[in-house]
């Protein structure tokens, strides 16, 4: 037995058509089956499927027929379409080398020279296309007056103005912030070495002032301050030095009541002191008078106040 295509694609056909449809149509053909089967008509070997030729139509005329439809006679500024070959290259032409590739011979699997290859054709019908474009009066630059319509509204980019603006702002601040803290540094760090700086001043006046009381120097430079600093050396060598010391008043009583020097540990003997024996008298030290006698014995020179009496008696007769 010989199964038709055409019935087995009708059958396939309707096994798609959802599960109930499929159990309908398995249990007719198993029917089918058996009833064929009863009556002897199925046989081993007889059931092959067996595909018809397609049969091939040439139809040259149809196909005459389909490409007059789509031509057109439509002229050249409807239809705008160009067939042109890769420009020259420019450059390999200027360096007076041949092109490593030829037209017609690029490689598809080598990309630089396939974009390259569609660059230049691209060239080629742009420079071929704009002499065309103008002898139709098709204009090929934008107008000085032309507006194109915006894509985004006009409240949509005052709001982006705005975010930018805003942003704008937000960075000025921070840099004039950043500024301000490094100016608050250097101020502060200049605050500290001034403050140094006096403490350092003070500090040396403090031991000039030390040594001048403790008689070490008799120099009173400390006193100037900054005005001896600030003097030129020019001004410091024109000056002339006062050669006028103290006078009588001042060194009298500088010798009576002290300048203001150390006191304390005066009278202390030194190493130079105790060595320099040049003002050592022996009569004077030992208390001997000249004629060989005691101090303050019978027959010495002796200079004893008279008594109180005797002054009184003294005074009365004056």
């Amino acid at each position: 037995m010989i199964i038709d295509s055409s019935t087995m694609e009708s059958e396939d056909e309707e096994s798609l058509l959802g599960q109930e449809s499929e159990d309908e149509n398995s249990e007719l053909s198993d029917n089918a089956l058996q009833e064929a089967f009863a009556k002897g008509l199925l046989k081993p070997g007889m059931n092959v499927l067996v595909d018809e030729p397609k049969k091939l139509v040439n139809n040259l005329e149809g196909l005459k027929q389909c490409l007059a439809d789509f031509r057109k006679d439509l002229p050249w500024s409807e239809r705008l379409d160009m067939t042109n070959l890769p420009a020259e290259d420019i450059i390999y032409k200027a360096e007076g080398k041949t092109p490593n590739v030829k037209n017609g011979d690029v490689n598809a699997d080598d990309d630089f020279q396939r974009e390259m290859f569609f660059y230049r054709q691209a060239q080629a019908t742009v420079l071929d296309a704009l002499p065309l474009l103008s002898k139709h009066g098709i204009p090929t630059k934008r107008p000085d007056d032309y507006f194109a319509e915006m894509a985004k509204s006009d409240q949509q980019m005052q709001k982006i103005r705005k975010k930018l603006i805003s942003k704008q702002l937000i960075l000025e601040k921070s840099e004039k912030a950043k500024k301000l803290r490094e100016q608050r540094k250097f101020g502060k760090k200049v605050q500290v070495e001034v403050i140094q700086k006096r403490h350092k001043e003070k500090k040396a006046m403090m031991t000039a002032v030390k040594k001048y009381q403790k008689g070490m120097t008799d120099k009173l430079d400390f006193l100037e301050g900054d005005q001896k600093k600030g003097k030129e050396p020019a001004q410091s060598q024109n000056k002339v030095p006062n050669k006028k010391g103290p006078n009588a008043k001042r060194k009298y009583k500088d010798q009576r009541f002290g300048f203001g020097g150390k006191k304390k540990g005066k009278k202390w003997n030194t190493k130079e002191s105790h060595n320099d024996v040049s003002s050592f008298r022996a009569k004077v030290a030992h208390a001997k008078s000249g004629k060989g006698g005691k101090k303050g014995a019978k027959g010495g020179n002796q200079n004893k106040r008279p008594g109180k009496n005797v002054r009184k008696k003294i005074k009365s007769r004056s």
